[in-house]
This record gives structure tokens, C-alpha cells and sequence, in this order.
């Protein structure tokens, strides 16, 4: 039985996250497509992807029993997806991510702020969008 070919993962996983678990964990290429299994016994999922439209940023698989070619991680390199692998216990085993060029200016500038008083100003910013997303959560959720 073939695969079926989803043209947006997103569907499915609104972040472009796909979780891979189970035994015999597949990740393949096929005719240009990303082939994907996962699963245990009778319960197996399958996903093909085209180049194009696929909706995927990362690709998660927890546990080590299956295998990925060589051909796959190079699709995964060439559409910027992030790969990582982690062991049940959730021990991160292998992590792989899109390579961008750094800029040097934006570099320098990093390694220069505290000397500038900027990193101060910066912590505190990200400290304070971080404390009203989890105020926010908190309200929502509980």
C-alpha cells in the first residue's frame, strides 16, 4: 500500500513539528519524496512529502530502534529542516539544523554589549516578554 502524500503537515501539526516514535523508525528518500514510517506493530503511520509544500521545520524522533539514509538528511539540509533524535528518556543523541551565514557586524555587536550597557537593557526585555507569556499561560490555561 502506498503511502499517502501530505501536502501540508501543517495540518496535522500546526508548529511544522513531526514526532517520530516507535520501532523501526524509517526516514528515506523515494522518487524525490521524503518517505517517513514510524509506529509500533499494527499501529504504523506513514508520510510522504514532496520538496515543495511540505509545511515541515523539524523533524523529531525519540528512540533509536529504525534508521535514516544519508539522502534523507541531505533533504532535510536542503529545505532547512532541523532533525533531532533523542533517546526515550528524553537524552538528546543528535541534533542537525538549517546552516545560515552569520553576519559579523550582528556577531561583534553581541560580543560587545555588555561592554556598551546594551546587554542590561536586552536581558531586561527578554526577561519581561518571558514573564507576561507565562503571566498570559497562566491566566488562559489555569
Amino acid at each position: 500500500m502506498a503511502a499517502p502524500t501530505l501536502a501540508n503537515p501543517l495540518s496535522f501539526r500546526k508548529s511544522g513539528v513531526l514526532v517520530l516514535s516507535g520501532y523501526g523508525i524509517r526516514v528515506m528518500m523515494q522518487a524525490g519524496h521524503l518517505q517517513i514510517e514510524d509506529g509500533i506493530g499494527p499501529e504504523r503511520r506513514k508520510w510522504r512529502l514532496p520538496r515543495v509544500n511540505h509545511g515541515l521545520k523539524r523533524l523529531v524522533v525519540i528512540g533509536n530502534d529504525g534508521f535514516i539514509t544519508l539522502s534523507a538528511i541531505r533533504w532535510l539540509a536542503d529545505q532547512a529542516v532541523a532533525f533531532t533524535m533523542l533517546e526515550r528518556d528524553g537524552k538528546v543523541l543528535c541534533v542537525t539544523g538549517p546552516v545560515h551565514p552569520s553576519d559579523a557586524r550582528l556577531r561583534r555587536a553581541q560580543a560587545f554589549a555588555h561592554t556598551s550597557g546594551k546587554a542590561l537593557a536586552i536581558s531586561k526585555e527578554l526577561i519581561s516578554a518571558k514573564m507576561t507569556g507565562q503571566e498570559t499561560l497562566v491566566r488562559e490555561e489555569l
